[in-house]
């Protein structure tokens, strides 16, 4: 086992005490979930309005600022994803079973009861869209970005590990380390769970809709829990195959999937209808944007929000650890500029288009009377989607690929989710056992189940906002520990705020050798050589001294780089790298693109960087002691920050 045990036994405790709870007393279960939505959404509405406002205002304001410069690592770091597979991975992660689920559902269910007016009139479709676009809009996405740069900010730029816990550091230092920062994450890991199965519930539904339809399967409980188990079954497979393997590939399928899908929608229904549609429904959910952001029906008191709004809101913040983390991890190495203006962007012009395609072809179908399919939402909410794919040519074809589509949304979601509730348990361990993510994977499953017996659809509605209240208080101090992170490194501070803010020591250097680094052009096979003969024999030998003192160091070499890293559990993992670099011109330190022309000069030099944070360093021209002092001094601040020493 790797974990974190207070972490790790109260979060399982806890999750396996609803779980039992909600299976041995079910309809017990079902009125204490309806009582406690009550209850919130009478005295917490405004906390999450007003809360949904301030994340999507604050990550807005940091991708204009000068902030957005920084790198979500060292200076030198590039990213590890290529464009397409990043977005396809933030994608499949962030919402994919929710749109497929929703598509149809939620605008032609706001068509046909609107929060005001009357139902079923061409302003209750403009509007139905609008609120849709809403919901599934910026301040979803905003939300997630503020725990995802977080993260990845604290873990990639200031080599703390990649947990919540990490992003309060500059509020309560050392002391994430105790019993305040173990509740944090536990907060964390439950808001997680209960975001997840709730999408795997909507899953579920939406699957066993798709088998009636296509095979008469009938619509019950006994169904869907045998479906879970099923799905379930297939995530465990994607999680022995890993990200790059198994979450990557199928998350790359699933766009594509979503895509064709789309495109048929587009062009078998009214295409130019619906391109016109999308860019009026993008001007007026701009136009109202302000005024939706902040209404609470504070005059006109109204069930709808609680319903609808405050659902939603109480999703993405449920589902901010999972998808934060899960962005964070893909998105070392790029800015903060990148980061935001990508995660709020690509994901929310592609979804605002599936809700226009699917929402306004299935109330155009309504209301021209071609098919009843908003009497048949207030009946049976999953169908929806199948009811309007009914009225298109080949509606077999396409609604087995909308199952499918659910399907692997399904495991994505279950792997990933488990992935990063295994990540926040373990302490951030490295390579933690595979038992630990099936284990969760299948909790996953678990609560699912149990929802769906105790409750249904309302009882997922209820475990999500539930879930979601104490992780909005920790995201507000999220925002402030890493505004307060930003404004120190901008004036120039302590890179790592958990270090003192000397700087550490560079080793001194005879001005022979830093005449001889200024002056000469160095080639790659001369940097190649240094990093063998000089870099490698100094880092194994701090190595073995390491070892000799009880650690459990690792060497890695690969892409003409070489990398040191020494774990110390919860505490933390240091990291000491040396590359080479190429630079087109000696007295500037502007490195090549990768895409930048061979027939261009070029010289290289050995970059050093540690997990502390700071600034790639050149350390060109360094005889093996020196290397070993300059490691040594960083390491030194590492000990110091983390109390080791």
């Amino acid at each position: 086992m790797k974990v974190n045990p207070p972490v790790f036994f109260v979060s399982a405790a806890l999750i396996l005490a609803f779980a039992l709870f909600g299976a041995l007393f079910a309809e017990r279960a079902g009125v204490l979930f309806g009582h406690l939505q009550e209850v919130i959404v009478a005295d917490f509405g405004w906390f999450y309005i007003a809360s949904v406002a301030g994340f999507l205002i604050f990550v807005v304001f940091l991708m204009i600022s000068r902030y957005g410069d920084i790198k979500l690592g060292p200076d030198e770091s590039e990213p590890e994803y290529s464009h397409l597979s990043w977005f396809a991975m933030l994608f499949s992660a962030g919402m994919g079973i929710g749109l497929v689920f929703f598509g149809v559902a939620e605008p032609i269910q706001h068509y046909a009861l609107p929060p005001v007016g009357d139902g079923g009139t061409v302003d209750a479709a403009r509007q139905a869209m609008v609120l849709t676009f809403f919901h599934w809009g910026f301040h979803a996405w905003g939300i997630y970005i503020v725990v995802g740069l977080a993260l990845a900010y604290f873990s990639f730029r200031r080599g703390l590990p990649l947990t919540i816990r990490s992003a309060l550091f500059p509020l309560i230092g050392r002391r994430i380390n105790g019993p305040i920062g173990h509740a944090i994450d536990t907060f964390a890991v439950l808001g997680t769970m209960f975001g997840v199965a709730t999408s795997l519930g909507l899953g579920v539904l939406q699957v066993n809709a798709g088998f009636s339809y296509l095979f008469g399967v009938p619509i019950d409980t006994a169904v869907q829990l045998l479906l879970i188990a099923a799905i379930t079954a297939l995530a465990t497979l994607s999680v022995f195959l890993g990200l790059d393997r198994g979450v990557k590939r199928l998350s790359e399928l699933n766009i594509v999937l979503a895509i064709l899908l789309l495109l048929f929608v587009l062009f078998a229904g009214s295409t130019v209808f619906l391109l016109e549609a999308f860019v009026q429904n993008l001007g007026t959910y701009l136009n109202a944007f302000v005024q939706r952001t902040f209404r609470l029906y504070a005059y006109e008191p109204n069930p709808w929000l609680g319903n609808w709004t405050l659902f939603y809101w109480g999703w993405w913040i449920a589902w901010s650890p999972f998808v934060g983390m899960f962005i964070a991890r893909i998105s070392r190495g790029r800015t903060i500029r990148q980061f935001v203006g990508g995660v709020l962007l690509v994901p929310v012009l592609f979804t605002c288009l599936w809700m226009t395609v699917f929402g306004n072809t299935a109330i155009q179908l309504d209301m021209s009377g071609a098919a009843p399919i908003a009497a048949t939402v207030a009946d049976n909410l999953p169908v929806a989607l199948f009811e309007m794919l009914s009225e298109l040519p080949l509606s077999a074809i396409t609604s087995l690929i909308a199952t499918l589509l659910v399907i692997t949304f399904f495991v994505t979601s279950a792997d990933s989710g488990a992935l990063v509730i295994d990540m926040i348990t373990s302490g951030a361990a490295e390579n933690p056992p595979v038992w630990q993510r099936i284990f969760w994977a299948a909790c996953a499953g678990g609560i699912a189940a149990v929802l769906l017996v105790a409750g249904g659809l309302e009882a997922l509605q209820t475990a999500a906002i539930a879930s979601a209240l104490p992780f909005a208080v920790v995201m507000i101090f999220i925002c402030y520990g890493l505004l307060r992170a930003l404004q120190m490194e901008a004036v120039g501070s302590a890179a790592d705020l958990s270090q003192p803010t000397d700087a550490p020591a560079d080793p001194e250097l005879s001005w022979q050798q830093r005449l001889a680094s200024i002056t000469q052009f160095f080639g790659r096979d001369e940097i190649g050589r240094f990093l063998s003969d000089t870099a490698r024999p100094a880092l194994e030998e701090v190595a073995a001294e390491l070892r000799e003192n009880g650690l459990a160091p690792e060497l890695e070499e690969r892409d003409d780089r070489i990398e040191l890293t020494v774990p110390h559990g919860e505490r933390g993992t240091f990291r000491y790298t040396i590359r080479s670099r190429a630079f087109l011109s000696p007295s500037f330190v502007w490195a090549e693109t990768r895409k930048s022309s061979d027939r261009e000069r070029r010289h290289y030099r050995a970059m050093a960087h540690s997990s502390e944070g700071e600034h790639a360093h050149d350390i060109t021209g360094y005889t093996s002691g020196q290397v070993i002092h300059d490691l040594l001094n960083r390491y030194a601040h590492f000990r110091q920050a983390r109390r080791l020493a």
